[in-house]
């Protein structure tokens, strides 16, 4: 009984709206009690209509009722609040907005504990008792409330729809199988969720398992981020080394030849002004020596003139000149042109070393090869400055255009001995070596040509088989005539069909180990592609076996 009236005592002192004790309690002419701030809260959206209502009985008041402090309810409040009462239970919660309400419950609706598949109902927890009390609710299905338990009645036969159609994929009722849905797979829906519930945790499975793979692909992929970063900080500062070391190198070279011309410099001056010296005293003797000559000349007494004049006559020992050499403006400039030939070669080095390292760095890649392009434009993005050697070109080619374009010429052409240089065949390789990805195309003009790509350390002189393009391990080449084309490795030739076309865009991916030919002309047709593991750098190459053809390294930025 103290519980009850314990109960009891919560209701009276609840204000319905906010579920709160009451705060300034004041009671409708309906009897109601509200707090004075939730009940003029509540008139106040209903000014319009001017029409107030009591929101637990819905009993209407026109005009508005005025508000007194009810001061009996404020006392018990307070007195309640000192033994320590709080608010409503939670199982007197109203249900708000967000809530699946009770359908049973008639004016202000509690929230819903439980919503029934078989009776379509949501039920607070005072009306679910039934469901649990009565034996003709056992087997009902009590669910986590819902707002669409309309979704499970059939809309043409109004009855709940315990079944599945496997035929058409779709839940029916009883009614639907034996009519639109007779002779189709069908099954409860208990059995078909039974199946469903098998295949989803399978599916969940399958899903975990591919978060753990991807969680160890990301813990993976970041331990290579920490890595390359590691060894992107590690290379920055051992090239910052070596570049300083090389400047300190040049600085000190610099100043020993300052050192050494300014040494030359004090002694040849010092030589010269010490000849100089000489010369000058040789003069002043000369002028004293003509002076007196010239005094005795005038000597009227011709004993006297004759017994000085073997004294006077008598001239000392010239100094000798005869190494003077006056060179106007060229006495260290063999210096200077000494300087200026190695810096022409280290920029040369530096040329072709810096292709190197760059391609090198755009060579590192961490992740999956990239997808061949599809297209030119793709292709485009790779394309790489590619010049032909000089030192490698042999004497029968004529370099032109920036050393892009190579000529076939029946006289040989006045190039110096080079190591480097093709001696037996008409061949000629780039200066840049090619790693990572490139793209360049080769323009035809004449008969045929040879587009290949080699190893630097290709024989240059010999047989067929040791320095001809395509007849060795060390080189790749797609022979390329008017109509016709084939590939040719390590002595090993394979027929190629293709448009014809004046224009050939190769595609190294290094790295990769991918080499392809392509005809170029409004669209890009594959010839040959070569799948395989490259164990250096390549380098272009050319080759012409007719006067008058040429072959020449197209521009494309």
């Amino acid at each position: 009984m103290a519980q009850k009236g314990d109960q009891l005592d919560r209701e009276t002192i609840s204000c319905s709206i906010c579920l709160d004790l009451l705060k300034d309690p004041v009671t409708i002419p309906c009897g109601h009690s509200y707090c004075m701030s939730c009940i003029n809260g509540f008139w106040d959206g209903e000014d319009q209509r001017k029409i107030y209502s009591c929101s637990q009985c819905r009993q209407t008041f026109t005009p508005r009722p005025v508000l007194v402090k009810n001061t009996m309810l404020a006392d018990l409040v307070e007195q309640l609040k000192k033994t320590g009462l709080q608010a409503a239970p939670a199982d007197h919660c109203y249900a708000g907005p967000e809530d699946v309400a009770c359908d049973f419950c008639t004016g202000r609706k509690l929230k819903a504990l439980k919503s029934c598949l078989q009776c379509l109902v949501s039920y607070c927890e005072k009306h679910l008792q039934p469901h649990f009390e009565s034996s003709q609710f056992k087997k009902h299905k009590l669910v986590d409330p819902s707002e669409k338990l309309q979704e499970n009645i059939c809309s043409r036969h109004g009855e709940v729809m315990k079944m599945f159609c496997r035929t058409d994929q779709q839940s029916i009722c009883y009614l639907c199988s034996v009519e639109e849905h007779k002779g189709h797979d069908t099954v409860s829906a208990a059995a078909e969720r039974t199946e469903r519930q098998r295949e989803l945790e399978v599916s969940r499975q399958q899903i975990q398992q591919r978060i753990q793979d991807r969680e160890k692909d990301v813990k993976l992929l970041q331990q290579e981020v920490e890595a390359v970063s590691r060894s992107a900080d590690k290379a920055v500062e051992d090239s910052e080394k070596i570049f300083t070391e090389l400047i300190r190198l040049i600085q000190k070279r610099s100043s020993d030849v300052k050192q050494q011309i300014r040494s030359q410099q004090e002694t040849e001056v010092s030589r010269v002004k010490e000849l100089q010296e000489k010369l000058e005293q040789e003069i002043t003797e000369l002028k004293r020596k003509d002076a007196e000559l010239k005094q005795l000349s005038h000597t009227e007494d011709h004993i006297q003139f004759l017994h000085n004049y073997p004294s006077l006559s008598q001239l000392s020992e010239p100094t000798d000149s005869s190494s003077i050499n006056i060179r106007p403006l060229s006495y260290f400039e063999d210096v200077t042109a000494a300087v200026s030939e190695l810096r022409d070669q280290l920029q040369d080095i530096l040329r072709e070393k810096w292709t190197n390292i760059s391609l090198t760095v755009t060579e590192v890649d961490f992740l999956l090869s990239e997808a061949e392009p599809k297209t030119r434009a793709g292709f485009l993005k790779y394309s790489c400055e590619i010049t032909l050697d000089p030192n490698t070109a042999n004497t029968q080619l004529l370099l032109s255009d920036g050393n892009r374009k190579a000529t076939f010429m029946s006289q040989q052409q006045s190039y110096s001995s080079h190591p480097d240089r093709f001696t037996d065949w008409t061949q000629v390789l780039s200066r840049e070596s090619l790693t990572g990805r490139c793209y360049w195309e080769v323009e035809r003009r004449g008969g045929a040509i040879f587009v290949a790509v080699a190893y630097k350390n290709i024989s240059r002189d010999g047989d067929l088989h040791e320095c001809a393009f395509g007849f060795s391990d060390k080189s790749w080449m797609l022979y390329c005539d008017t109509n016709s084309y084939k590939f040719l490795f390590n002595s090993i030739s394979t027929p190629v069909s293709g448009p014809g076309s004046s224009r050939v865009g190769v595609y190294l991916d290094h790295s990769a180990g991918i080499l392809s030919f392509y005809s170029v002309s409004e669209t890009m047709t594959l010839l040959h592609r070569v799948q395989t593991t490259f164990t250096q750098p390549l380098y272009a190459g050319l080759g012409l076996d007719y006067d008058g053809d040429t072959a020449e390294l197209c521009k494309l930025k």
